[in-house]
């Protein structure tokens, strides 16, 4: 029979098979690209505007009558792209040689009968707002060329994915613009300078926390060549972090960010699925959870293997339910690490105690009555209760 009592090791976990997803999102390259845009739609004219802000060669056939008009401004100040606009009504032999198909067309039957065309040439169609004759849909974007979001409601709720991305445009500053298009010019550069790989995920590291705190300026070629001289690129890096009372929106955006940066993270029972999906798929989990008077990883365990991997170059999250100052045996990592010569960062989080008193609706303290907040273990450091009185 298993003792209870018995240290377990720590055990790598695999994170959970992604949900089933109404459709694929992929970002399409239409430089140069021939799509048909059926109709003369306020919808058509929005679609034809997006496909050629992507370079695409957008033909729009408008329609009998004055429905060409609606595209005169557009074609004449384009983003990118081309535009052929025809007063005409669409014909089969049109979607030849076309990468993707739009219509709006008003008439149902009609609409049907574009779909069909569109897949007997082999091409994609999407028919505005009717999902059941689209191969793909148009969700809403935020555009911080060329960094882009893209949100989908499934096209069964466009006014969510709006809100939506209203909420993420107020939070992606404007600026973050100019330091993607850096990025992707610095990239070959890159390559020649660091031939690891885990070099250049160190610096990509850096650039990253460099932008969002830059966000208001452009990068410059100094912000270049300082990113690459700043430190030893291969070190690994311990970062606790607190997972908060189980709520995943209580965690701080710093500690996201922080586990969005992580290439292992060692997470403690404690630790919510919700919380372990905002990490980095590609990272690894390892379980380092204990267990009042059940099977539990040693902390001696958890500290050689945190050392360890940052040793090995690893970006290394550890990962504790509340606030990893508080009873959560932080000291001893930390020091851990610091005798190793490893450099570690604290992210607070809130506790348990604050969670429960916010669940619960009061203040820990109060003006007229409480002096102090005083934090209580009854557990000592061999794991059995301490009887003595509390004062």
């Amino acid at each position: 029979m298993t003792n209870p009592n018995s240290p377990r090791q720590p055990a790598e976990t695999a994170p959970p098979r992604i949900a089933p997803l109404p459709y694929l999102p992929l970002f399409h390259n239409l430089a140069g690209r021939k799509v048909v845009v059926a109709g003369a739609t306020q919808g058509t004219l929005w679609k034809a505007e997006l496909l050629a802000a992507a370079g695409a060669d957008v033909l729009v056939l408008a329609g009998d009558g004055a429905g060409a008009e609606r595209f005169e401004s557009l074609a004449a100040a384009l983003p990118a792209g081309a535009m052929h606009v025809e007063p005409r009504a669409w014909c089969a032999e049109d979607l030849n040689g076309a990468t993707l198909a739009v219509a709006d067309l008003g008439d149902p039957t009609e609409a049907s009968r574009f779909a069909a065309a569109a897949h007997d040439a082999g091409v994609p169609v999407n028919v505005v707002d009717r999902t059941d004759e689209c191969d793909v849909i148009f969700g809403t974007i935020v555009n911080r060329s060329p960094a882009v979001i893209a949100i989908s409601s499934g096209g069964g709720a466009p006014m969510l994915g709006q809100s939506i991305r209203a909420r993420i445009e107020s939070v992606v500053p404007r600026g973050l613009s100019a330091w993607a298009e850096a990025a992707r010019a610095w990239r070959p550069w890159l390559k020649q300078q660091l031939k690891d790989f885990a070099d250049r995920r160190a610096y990509w590291e850096r650039f990253t926390r460099h932008a969002w705190a830059n966000a208001g300026r452009a990068p410059t070629e100094q912000d270049r060549e300082t990113l690459l001289d700043s430190g030893h690129l291969t070190e690994g890096r311990v970062v606790l972090v607190g997972a908060g009372p189980g709520d995943p929106e209580l965690l701080t955006l710093k500690a996201v960010a922080a586990l969005q940066s992580a290439t292992v993270i060692l997470y403690d029972s404690l630790v919510s699925d919700q919380i372990l999906e905002l990490a980095r798929r590609e990272a690894r989990r390892i379980a380092v959870g204990k267990k009042g008077h059940g099977p539990s990883c040693r902390q001696s365990d958890i500290n050689r293997q945190i050392v360890e991997l940052a040793q090995a170059g690893e970006t290394v999250v550890r990962l504790k339910g509340g606030d990893p100052l508080i009873f959560g045996r932080a000291t001893e990592e930390i020091e851990a690490c610091r005798a190793a010569g490893i450099s570690v960062e604290l992210i607070p989080g809130i506790s348990a105690a604050q969670g429960a008193a916010a669940a619960l609706g009061f203040s820990l303290t109060e003006r007229h009555v409480a002096r102090r907040v005083q934090f209580v273990t009854l557990q000592v450091l061999e794991g059995h209760l301490h009887h003595r009185r509390l004062v």
